[in-house]
């Protein structure tokens, strides 16, 4: 009996140090706010407020990746977007579809639930959206959208050391349209694992989902 104990012990001592390192090196959990209107109407239907992730900052986070920031100038708040554009790239995004290099993104057809809901950030008012499913040249996401609208097109070239973050929800964004070009030194963390929803445990649809 002594013995397993002692087994046990160890192996609770192994499993805590291999823990601390992931915790120090690799990984890092955090939920995210839900008293930011806006980042939480840009990261639907992906996240939502009140999540809790995972995010893995071993290595720096790559095209396609949905990343966690420090705005740009504001660097008390965050900013939760996927990178669209590196250094060299030439990036144009128009309503919901997104150019890279003169190639446009896709659909890869609809969600499992094909509209959602989420707050318009500026009134509070619920809003229907439609959710489908992008293409971004092998990194395949959801994506949120609204009815036809005239938006204006806007186009980027980020420098050495930039990128250009695109929200999920393309009619709620809040992305490098409104904020301008990130310093890739500052976003270090992309969003790999969600343990669970706003709702806790009980909701079985966002506990223990990858984040694509």
């Amino acid at each position: 009996m002594r013995a397993l104990l002692r087994f046990l012990l160890y192996v609770a001592l192994v499993l805590g140090v291999i823990g601390g390192l992931l915790r120090l090196f690799a990984v890092r959990v955090i939920r995210i706010p839900n008293d930011d209107p806006y980042l939480e109407a840009s990261i639907a239907p992906t996240l939502a407020g009140g999540d809790l992730v995972v995010l893995y900052r071993l290595s720096p986070p790559t095209f396609g990746d949905l990343v966690l920031c420090p705005e740009p100038g504001a660097h008390d708040r965050w900013v939760i977007g996927r990178i669209v554009g590196q250094p060299g790239d030439t990036v144009e995004i128009h309503g919901s579809t997104v150019r890279v290099n003169g190639k446009a993104s896709s659909s890869e057809g609809g969600c499992l639930e094909s509209t959602f809901t989420v707050a318009d950030p500026a009134t509070g008012a619920p809003t229907e959206l439609r959710c489908d499913r992008e293409d971004l040249f092998g990194r395949v996401h959801l994506r949120g959208s609204g009815k036809p609208r005239e938006q204006t097109e806007i186009a980027f070239t980020p420098g050495p050391d930039q990128l250009v973050l695109v929200s999920d929800n393309r009619w709620f964004p809040y992305d490098s349209r409104d904020f301008g070009l990130v310093d890739a030194a500052t976003c270090r963390e992309s969003i790999l694992f969600r343990l669970l929803g706003p709702a806790g445990f009980r909701d079985a649809r966002t506990r223990f989902t990858v984040i694509r």
